[in-house]
């Protein structure tokens, strides 16, 4: 599985979450602990969001470890909004197309976990994007795909309800067709406003999932894995919740996206 962080707070530089912590999202590229595979090698990837509306990106396919143009954009570049992701692998190509995050006009998202046997109803799930995003549509990753039927379900209106139906259909395509397990989802998208994330799974093994405000950055690090193993504040998100975190504030809400199960 991959590793990600997500910041949103008061502007600092990149790598104070992604390189500069004890154990930062580059060493969770090859020390993970949290996790089925210590290794995400696969490319890694940033969005990042400053003057503009639309967010910068920076993806590639190299080890996040061994990129020194990686550190050196980090150590220069401030956000107050920003989504980092070291990736492993679950069966598509090591391509910058399929490295996370993926963005889309003014939103972005990445994702940790697997829908079980996508390869299995591939050519279905892609029939849920509809004509007008699916231009948008550039590597082959469930990951995605799964964002881009988000937007279609009204991302835009709703972040919570969209993704509740773009899950449900997803699981309900993996049970009809493919594996087990059917969904285990960690998840971080923004609109370049608020930041929002998603623990959940149809099983009892959902990916790890915190979060931490830092009154010293004056900001919340939401990360796969803590970014220091001596910080005790570090606050678990259950299983089965959707957070919105805007300024300080933290929501978190039950993510039932069986219960649209009928319509998936």
């Amino acid at each position: 599985m991959c590793r990600w962080a997500a910041y949103i707070g008061e502007p600092i530089f990149l790598d104070e979450i992604i390189s500069r912590p004890g154990h930062s999202l580059i060493h969770q590229s090859h020390c993970a602990t949290q996790c089925h595979t210590a290794i995400n090698a696969d490319g890694f990837g940033l969005a990042w969001y400053g003057e503009r509306r639309d967010p910068g990106l920076y993806r590639d396919v190299m080890p996040a470890w061994s990129d020194p143009n990686l550190r050196s954009l980090t150590a220069q570049v401030k956000s107050g909004l920003f989504l980092a992701h070291v990736r492993a692998s679950t069966g598509t190509a090591t391509s910058r197309n399929n490295c996370h995050p993926f963005v889309v006009g003014h939103w972005s998202f990445m994702h940790n976990g697997q829908i079980g046997g996508y390869d299995l109803f591939r050519r279905a799930a892609e029939m849920m994007i509809s004509d007008s995003l699916y231009p948008h549509r550039k590597g082959a990753t469930d990951s995605e795909a799964l964002f881009l039927v988000a937007l279609d379900a009204g991302l835009e209106g709703d972040p919570k309800c969209a993704m509740e139906r773009a899950t449900a259909r997803f699981e309900a395509l993996s049970r009809e067709r493919g594996t087990t397990p059917h969904m285990r989802l960690t998840a971080a998208f923004s609109d370049g406003g608020r930041l929002y994330a998603i623990r959940y799974a149809s099983d009892d093994a959902a990916p790890t999932l915190y979060h931490r405000w830092s009154d010293s950055r004056q900001g919340r690090a939401v990360v796969s894995e803590p970014l220091e193993d001596g910080e005790g504040d570090w606050q678990e998100v259950p299983a089965n919740s959707f957070c919105t975190f805007e300024g300080a504030s933290v929501k978190i809400e039950p993510f039932a996206p069986g219960q649209w199960a009928v319509a998936a």
